[in-house]
């Protein structure tokens, strides 16, 4: 389901169950899984790939462009999502990277470096919290962090 106002180009591939909310901008080639979920207010641009049951909180936005602006899309740089990943709103993806299945990124990270399958990373820059035995506590499993974090400052 596609809730409006969104921008989906034409060329862009959503896989079935995808669910993308409103005001959210998909760019030309994009790939996107089957039972994906995309919160309200993303923005993915050309050049990224977002594999099956992947969630995508509120806000989030890809980049592909390392130094905007490029002379070429021939230096745009791609990035892929891995099957069950998890992001959580308004993080910031930079392009060419990985992150892997299973993977959760904590709310609010500006993703610099791919992240390795089952982890938890959370930050600006994210950085590696802990590794994500059990996928489906994972976003508690960040909050927890995050708030041991804010207590040991």
């Amino acid at each position: 389901m596609i809730w409006q106002p969104s921008n989906v180009y034409k060329t862009a591939k959503l896989g079935f169950g995808v669910n993308v909310g409103a005001f959210t901008e998909i760019g030309n080639n994009v790939v996107i899984g089957d039972r994906t979920r995309i919160g309200a207010f993303c923005f993915i641009p050309e050049g990224v790939t977002i594999e099956e049951d992947v969630f995508i909180g509120p806000h989030v936005c890809f980049t592909n462009d390392r130094y905007p602006p490029s002379p070429s899309k021939k230096m745009w740089q791609k990035t892929v999502v891995k099957r069950g990943a998890a992001i959580g709103a308004a993080c910031v993806v930079l392009p060419g990277i990985t992150i892997g299945e299973n993977a959760t990124i904590g709310a609010g990270s500006v993703v610099t470096h791919d992240v390795p399958p089952n982890e938890i990373w959370a930050g600006n820059p994210a950085r590696p919290i802990r590794f994500n035995r059990d996928a489906r506590y994972a976003m508690a499993r960040v909050a927890e962090a995050m708030r041991d974090t804010h207590e040991s400052e």
